[in-house]
C-alpha cells in the first residue's frame, strides 16, 4: 500500500472552508445552525459524495460519510471532528480532523486499499458551546451522555430553543434517534491541532493522546445590595462585585493548590449589574470552567470552591447561588488504538510523544460508547480560538498520513 496525501488539495479545501464564515478574514466564525454553518455543511457533503461516500445526517445534524467495507454489518472505524467555530476564531480547530479525515480516506482509496470494516467520517454538531452554552452537543447525544429531554431544554441567548433552531435548519426527526446503537464503532480516532505549545517547543511533529481532561462548568449568581457609590458607606455595603472578586481569587487558589499542573480553573464571563460607574453592583453573573485529567482531584477542587462560596457569602452578607451546567468524567484512550497510532508513526520514521489533552473534544464523549484515541499535530505558538491560529501544510499532511495508516490497520 503506497499512501500519498494530496497536500495541495487539502490546503485549498481548508482555505475554501475558512471563507464560509460570518467574520471577515482571517477570522472565522461559524455558529451552529447559522447560515454560514449550513452552507459549510452542504459544501462538505458535496465533497464526501464526490469521494463516493454514503452520507446521512441525524436529528441533531451530525453528518456521517461512510466508505463501505467488505463486512458492511461489522462495527465501523470512525474518524472526524467539528467545523463550527467560536466568534473570531481560526481556520484549523476541528477542521483539520474533518478535512484531514476525508483526505485520509481518499488517500486510502487511491492506494488501492480495501477495508473490511467500513471507515466513516463523522462531523459532530456544535462542539463549541457558543450558541447553547454547552459544548460537544452532537457527541453528547450520540453517546447518550445527554438525554433528549435535557437537550430540548436548551435555549440560545435569544431564547430560541434547540428544538426550534434545529427544525428551522431542516432537522426534524426525534432526538431519541440520535444515540448510537451498542457496538456501532470498533474504534474512533480524532486528528486535531494540539491547541497548546508542547509539540512545537519540543520540536516533535506528532502527539499521541493517552487521556482527555474532564470538564466541569458552572453558572454562579452573586446577589448583594445596590446603591449610590457616594452615599452608601463602606461598613454598610453588600457589594456583589467585591464578593465576586474574592470568589474568583478563591477559585484560582483552589486550582493552583490542587497538587498537579493538570488542574485548571477559569472564570471566563463576569457580567455586572447595573454596570454604572457611580452605582454599587447589586448582581454579578459568573461562568466557571474547571478541568483535570483526574476526576477525584477535580472534584476535590470543586469541593474547595463550594466551601469558599459559603464562607464568602456569609462574610460579605451576599447570596451566591450556583448551577452546574455539566460535570463530565475524564477519558482514557484505548491502548490498542494508541499502539496502532504509534506503529503508524514508526512506519514512517516520524517522532512522536505521548501526551494529555487538556482541552476536551468530542472524543471524550465518544469514549463512552467506543474505544477512542487522538492524534495531535503542532500549532504555531500553541495559539487556538483566534484568527492567527496556524498549522503548517506539512504538519497537517503528516498527521493525515499517520491517520490513514492507523485507519487502514484498524479496518483491515
Amino acid at each position: 500500500m503506497n499512501l500519498e496525501v494530496d497536500q495541495d488539495r487539502l490546503t485549498k479545501e481548508i482555505e475554501e472552508l475558512a471563507a464560509i464564515s460570518e467574520a471577515e478574514p482571517p477570522a472565522v466564525t461559524r455558529i451552529v445552525f447559522s447560515s454560514a454553518d449550513l452552507k459549510a455543511r452542504a459544501w462538505l457533503i458535496a465533497r464526501c459524495e464526490k469521494a463516493g461516500l454514503a452520507v446521512r445526517q441525524d436529528a441533531i445534524g451530525n453528518i456521517f460519510a461512510r466508505w463501505v467495507g467488505s463486512m458492511p454489518n461489522a462495527p465501523a472505524i470512525g474518524t472526524g471532528s467539528h467545523i463550527d467555530a467560536i466568534p473570531n476564531a481560526g481556520k484549523y480547530d476541528g477542521v483539520v480532523g474533518v478535512l484531514g479525515g476525508l483526505e485520509a480516506i481518499r488517500s486510502l482509496q487511491r492506494s488501492g486499499f480495501r477495508p473490511k470494516h467500513s471507515i466513516e467520517l463523522l462531523l459532530f454538531t456544535s462542539e463549541e458551546p457558543t450558541r447553547f452554552g454547552i459544548g460537544c452537543l452532537g457527541s453528547r447525544l450520540l453517546s447518550g451522555t445527554m438525554t433528549p429531554d435535557a437537550a430540548r431544554k436548551l435555549v440560545d441567548k435569544d431564547e430560541a430553543s434547540l428544538e426550534e433552531v434545529r427544525r428551522n435548519a431542516g432537522y426534524s426527526a426525534p432526538l431519541e434517534e440520535v444515540k448510537l446503537p451498542s457496538g456501532y464503532y470498533k474504534a474512533f480516532v480524532e486528528l486535531h491541532i494540539e491547541q497548546g505549545p508542547l509539540l512545537e517547543q519540543q520540536n516533535i511533529p506528532l502527539g499521541i493522546v493517552t487521556s482527555i481532561a474532564a470538564p466541569a462548568s458552572y453558572k454562579l449568581l452573586v446577589e448583594g445590595a445596590g446603591g449610590h457609590a457616594g452615599a452608601v458607606l463602606m461598613p454598610e455595603r453588600r457589594d456583589a462585585m467585591t464578593a465576586a472578586a474574592e470568589l474568583i481569587l478563591a477559585i484560582e487558589n483552589a486550582a493552583r493548590t490542587s497538587g498537579a499542573v493538570d488542574t485548571v480553573a477559569t472564570v471566563g464571563i463576569c457580567d455586572v449589574f447595573p454596570g454604572a460607574v457611580n452605582s454599587i453592583p447589586s448582581r454579578v453573573h459568573l461562568t466557571l470552567d474547571i478541568r483535570d485529567t483526574d476526576l477525584a482531584r477535580r472534584d476535590a477542587v470543586m469541593q474547595s470552591i463550594e466551601s469558599a462560596r459559603q464562607t464568602i457569602a456569609a462574610k460579605r452578607q451576599v447570596s451566591i447561588r450556583e448551577e452546574i451546567v455539566n460535570a463530565d468524567a475524564p477519558a482514557q484512550c484505548a491502548p490498542a488504538i494508541v499502539e496502532a497510532i504509534s506503529q503508524a508513526c514508526s512506519k514512517h520514521s516520524f517522532a512522536s510523544m505521548k501526551m494529555v489533552s487538556r482541552a476536551y473534544h468530542d472524543s471524550l464523549f465518544m469514549s463512552r460508547v467506543a474505544p477512542v484515541a487522538m492524534l495531535f499535530i503542532p500549532c504555531r505558538g500553541g495559539y487556538s480560538h483566534r484568527p492567527d491560529e496556524y498549522a503548517s501544510p506539512e504538519d497537517i499532511a503528516r498527521g493525515v498520513l499517520v491517520l490513514a495508516e492507523t485507519l487502514a490497520a484498524l479496518a483491515a
